[in-house]
C-alpha cells in the first residue's frame, strides 16, 4: 500500500473568480496482469480540513480511469492511497481545469510531483 499527496493546492479568487474551477483526476495502471485499488480522499482547506470527496474503485489492468471533482475553493488537496498486486505500476496524476474545461498549468501535479505520505 502507497499514501501520495498533491500537497495543498492554492486557488484564491482574482477579480472574483479561481482559476481552477474542478479537477480531473486521471489514474492509470500500467500492470498487463494485475489490478489495484485507489481510494481518492478530496479535501477542502479552509482554516479546517474537510473531506468533501471520498471515492474508492478497482482500476482493471492496463486501465486508465478518469475522475471529475469540483475544485472551486479557496485551497484543496487530494490524497490517494493505492493497493493490490498492480498498485506498483498505478500512477496518478491532477489537473485544474478552468471554467470551459482548459488546463490550468499551475494546478498540474503529475505522478513524479505526488509527495508519498
Amino acid at each position: 500500500m502507497a499514501r501520495f499527496t498533491t500537497g495543498p493546492i492554492n486557488n484564491p479568487s482574482v477579480s472574483g473568480s479561481r482559476s481552477t474551477q474542478k479537477v480531473s483526476v486521471l489514474i492509470e495502471n500500467s500492470d498487463s496482469t494485475n489490478a489495484s485499488t485507489v481510494l481518492i480522499e478530496g479535501y477542502i482547506l479552509n482554516g479546517s480540513r474537510i473531506l468533501y470527496v471520498q471515492e474508492v474503485f478497482l482500476v482493471s489492468p492496463d486501465q486508465v480511469i478518469r475522475r471529475e471533482y469540483f475544485a472551486n475553493f479557496t485551497a484543496f488537496e487530494f490524497v490517494f492511497t493505492t493497493s493490490g498486486a498492480g498498485a506498483e505500476n498505478t500512477e496518478i496524476s491532477v489537473w485544474g481545469k478552468n471554467n470551459v474545461g482548459q488546463l490550468v498549468e499551475a494546478h498540474r501535479v503529475v505522478s513524479e510531483e505526488t509527495d508519498h505520505i
